[in-house]
């Protein structure tokens, strides 16, 4: 695997979406990740859907990318000494199980550390593995409102909503690649692992940056304000004749800009909008007068001529439209893969890029025990060894 974290071994014994994001993105960089799946039905996001009709799930595939998989039943001694083996010599370990899994299979990080010194162990949970809620499983869902995301998310008025993708999961996954790459830069020096421990909790609290600012400065608790922003205005999403554009005026200059599009000098003077200030304090008036105008021309046409005179401004597109942009495919954000039963299969890229070494997408997720033979092989274990443990039901064969 080419990538900057060539040379790194990673482990990963997590589950669904915010290890797997974590252990994917070390992955795309080039650390060689070894899956370890649950047997015999492995990563319960194999049954998300959607299935494509060769049986393979399409949420699995997208964030288990270049990694190698194999399955081992962790109930029995025979898996748990194999895991042992390949923890021997890893650099990483990432599990998300619920907290005390690991120590009732004796592999918690105490025990670890005996057997490898060097290991780092990432742990990612609900809420984190101290605290008063340290025992409690944790979804994206209950993370975004627990961290007030969703008390702020929406319009005025309406029930609590979550953001439409899972960003406390993701963002966990994110949280717990940049904690390892600490403890690895951290290793190099002094030989020695340790413990990184986020959670979606705290990666659901770490976007509330600008909410809590307001908070701590004086008490205020910011309402929902749909697509417009708490700090400046106008900065939100408006309706043109063909759908929606979002127009981000945030500071002098470029309400100036806007008022030049669209041909109404008239505001620049209109005490109720000269300063960002009064434009926040009459907002809606505000916001109304603009849209009467955006929603006489489309989209495209109000993009044309905002591009001209450099005004912040973007589309709403649809997933297909993103998927397809020109922006995403010039960044490499859309990769393909060959997968040996799905064939062909699009995903989502690394959002990064390095000048020199650069990761690559070669490696389409593994088949649920695709590589186990092959690994226990690399650790050590004869072809006789390797049956006996598929007799004892001990590891998944393909």
């Amino acid at each position: 695997m080419a990538g900057p974290l060539n040379g790194m071994r990673v482990i990963e014994l997590a589950h669904i979406m915010s290890g797997p994001i974590c252990g994917m993105m070390l992955a795309d960089m080039g650390a060689d990740v070894i899956k370890v799946e649950k047997t015999p039905d492995g990563d319960d996001s194999r049954r998300f859907s959607p299935v494509l009709p060769c049986g393979e799930s399409a949420s699995f595939m997208i964030v288990n990318r270049n990694k190698r998989g194999i399955g081992l039943n962790l109930k029995m001694e025979g898996g748990r000494e194999v895991l042992r083996r390949l923890l021997a010599d890893a650099d990483v370990v990432i599990e998300n199980y619920r907290a005390g899994t690991m120590e009732k299979f004796g592999l918690g990080y105490e025990a670890l550390k005996l057997l490898n010194p060097g290991l780092i162990y990432c742990s990612i949970s609900g809420f984190g593995r101290t605290g008063p809620y340290a025992d409690k499983g944790g979804f994206d869902l209950i993370a975004q409102g627990m961290s007030g995301m969703m008390s702020m998310t929406g319009e005025e008025g309406r029930a609590p909503i979550k953001a439409g993708s899972p960003v406390a999961d993701i963002n966990a996954g994110i949280l717990a690649a940049l904690g390892i790459a600490a403890a690895y830069a951290n290793k190099l020096r002094t030989g020695l692992g340790q413990v990184v421990d986020t959670s979606l909790f705290e990666a659901g609290l770490q976007q509330m940056y600008w909410p809590a600012a307001n908070y701590f400065a004086d008490g205020t608790i910011l309402p929902k304000m749909g697509s417009a922003n708490s700090t400046s205005a106008p900065y939100q999403v408006f309706a043109s004749s063909d759908g929606w554009i979002n127009i981000g005026a945030a500071n002098q200059n470029n309400y100036e800009r806007l008022l030049e599009v669209l041909q109404m000098p008239a505001l620049a003077d209109d005490p109720r909008f000269r300063t960002n200030a009064d434009r926040m304090a009459n907002r809606e008036a505000l916001v109304q007068l603009l849209n009467e105008r955006l929603v006489t021309r489309t989209t495209a046409q109000w993009m044309e001529k905002f591009d001209v005179v450099g005004l912040p401004a973007g589309p709403v597109l649809n997933v297909a439209e993103a998927m397809a942009h020109e922006q995403a495919i010039a960044r490499d954000m859309i990769v393909e893969t060959q997968h040996p039963v799905a064939g062909s299969v699009k995903g989502l890229g690394l959002p990064i890029r390095f000048s020199d070494d650069a990761g690559t997408s070669q490696r389409p997720a593994p088949l649920l025990g695709e590589h186990t033979f092959k690994v226990l092989l690399e650790l050590g274990y004869g072809e006789e060894e390797i049956l006996a443990l598929q007799q004892q039901q001990a590891v998944l064969l393909r």
